[in-house]
């Protein structure tokens, strides 16, 4: 990728600037407050968009401090560049009220989706938190931030799993991560429903259990009261002495048997009509007697069947109540037996299924692989950043250092002749030209496309010899190097070593 034009269309100081790049160096020159922190964020912002802050941010926040001095709502600017050896153009509004992005090849007017990011894919993947720590270096910022040592991990692992390092291994991560707790959701979802089941059925088994209890209760109440009628039932049937209270003769019985007493009086003789009154009033005493009795007896006799009726039916009514408990009391029995089961199933059906214990086994063992080799390639790209740094920091030092050990937090160490010198020996120009190594070797290692190096001032440190080396070195390296210095030196000692290059300079006319 190489940018090609500028244009500030109305950004921060700047209005209607074209600033023309071409390949190898560019030297941006300015003095202070010239615009050249202006131009450098104006090019991060056309490549990533800027994003107004919220609240207190907002006072801030770059949208705010490069927000147009004349014609605010007119917030815009245009980006040229090269990719593929096609010629793209990107323009952008940063306006809030009208914020957009048009992006299209100028070679053949192809449209592209900002909002597919079209313009990602274009520029090889690069991302925003990526190109501040490798290929961009703004004012004071030449240390490397924890993110750099976390892609590098990254690219890593993705690189040894796939041999594609455009596969994101966080993303793998974050995915399987999901799907654990997706699976870990499912099973809390199912055992707070089969809970919520069980309770039911509990609620419901203690409503039968209460059921069964009054049946055995009203069983034994009827059971008593059966044992009482069958004891009453049996006392009707004792024999038992009669009462003569109520014995009755027919009137015409007795108006016979008076009869024939005194007819048996007038037809014998005295003394014999008396005796045989006397016997035959006897006899019919003795018949009287007889038939009382025997009235009485079959009129006793009604009266016990009756009432030893009334008492079998209340008995044969207790024994049909209590046929029909014990068929309530055996279907209630079956049901609270079939509810005590449910409860069972609830229990395990409560726990992970054999499936999902199977997958919870596949996610852990499939995150302990991913981790396992992404620490397994770390040593190799490890390896690959050390030689790497090495090379570009040995030309630049001028072989002083030929060695530099990185380690994956990428805390550094470097070595002189053979002997290991601790980074709190070195000097502060040598450390920032060993952190503008590091920068540029993991853009190497992380992407295929050679990206433009921007420059904010980064030299401050560096004395001179350090600088011409550095120079010689970004001559050669392939890059499309963007410098913004407010020094001469940098043009003197390029023209000092043939250095060829293309100077942009930010007049101070345009100051306020």
């Amino acid at each position: 990728m190489k940018i090609t034009e500028l244009f500030l269309k109305n950004f921060g100081k700047f209005q209607d600037k074209k600033i023309e790049l071409s390949d190898g160096i560019n030297l941006i020159y300015g003095e202070n407050e010239s615009g050249k922190s202006t131009v450098y964020t104006f090019l991060r912002g056309m490549l990533f968009g800027m994003e107004r802050g919220r609240g207190r941010a907002a006072l801030k926040d770059n949208f705010s401090k490069y927000e147009p001095w004349s014609n605010p709502n007119s917030y815009s600017g245009t980006l040229r560049f090269t990719c593929d050896e096609k010629h793209f153009c990107l323009n952008r509004n940063f306006d809030r009220h009208s914020k957009c992005a048009f992006l299209f090849c100028e070679d053949d007017g192809e449209e592209f989706s900002m909002e597919h990011g079209d313009l990602e894919i274009l520029i090889g993947g690069l991302k925003e938190l990526d190109y501040d720590n490798t290929v961009a270096v703004g004012q004071n910022k030449v240390l490397v931030g924890n993110e750099l040592a976390e892609e590098l991990k990254n690219y890593a692992a993705n690189y040894y799993i796939s041999g594609d390092s455009q596969i994101d291994m966080n993303v793998a991560l974050q995915n399987l991560k999901e799907r654990r707790k997706q699976l870990e959701r499912e099973v809390r979802e199912q055992t707070e429903k089969v809970q919520e089941q069980k309770e039911r059925i509990e609620q419901e088994a203690s409503y039968v259990w209460r059921d069964l209890h009054s049946l055995e209760k009203e069983t034994a109440q009827i059971k008593e009261e059966q044992e009482k009628y069958n004891k009453e039932f049996a006392k009707i049937n004792v024999n038992s002495p009669h009462s003569f209270d109520q014995w009755r003769i027919h009137p015409i019985a007795v108006i016979v048997m008076i009869a024939i007493v005194v007819l048996a009086m007038l037809v014998f003789d005295k003394p014999w009509n008396l005796v045989v009154s006397i016997v035959i009033a006897f006899a019919e005493g003795i018949y009287a007697w007889n038939a009382l009795k025997d009235g009485h007896k079959k009129k006793d006799d009604e009266k016990k069947k009756r009432e030893a009726q009334k008492v079998w039916n209340e008995i044969n009514k207790c024994e049909g109540r209590l046929e029909k408990l014990k068929e309530d009391y055996q279907e209630k029995q079956i049901y609270y037996e079939n509810l005590q089961e449910q409860i069972e199933e609830c229990e395990e059906g409560g726990k992970e299924t054999p499936e999902q214990k199977k997958k919870r086994k596949a996610l852990e063992l499939a995150t302990e692989r991913v981790q396992e080799i992404a620490g397994k390639m770390q040593v190799g790209v490890g390896r690959r950043l050390n030689e790497e740094v090495s090379d570009i920091f040995a030309e630049m030092t001028d072989g002083k250092y030929q060695k530099v050990w990185i380690d994956e937090s990428l805390e550094m160490a470097l070595f002189h002749r053979g002997r290991k010198v601790p980074m709190n020996q070195v000097s502060l120009g040598t450390l920032e030209q060993l952190q503008l190594a590091l920068r540029i070797a993991t853009a190497n290692i992380l992407y295929e496309e050679k990206y433009p190096l921007i420059l904010d001032d980064t030299f401050a440190y560096y004395d001179d010899q350090r600088l011409e080396r550095t120079l010689r070195w970004l001559d050669k390296s392939g890059h499309q190097v963007i410098v913004f210095t407010c020094q001469k030196r940098e043009e003197e000692l390029m023209k000092k070593n043939g250095i060829l290059f293309h100077k942009i300079e930010l007049g101070t006319e345009q100051n306020p």
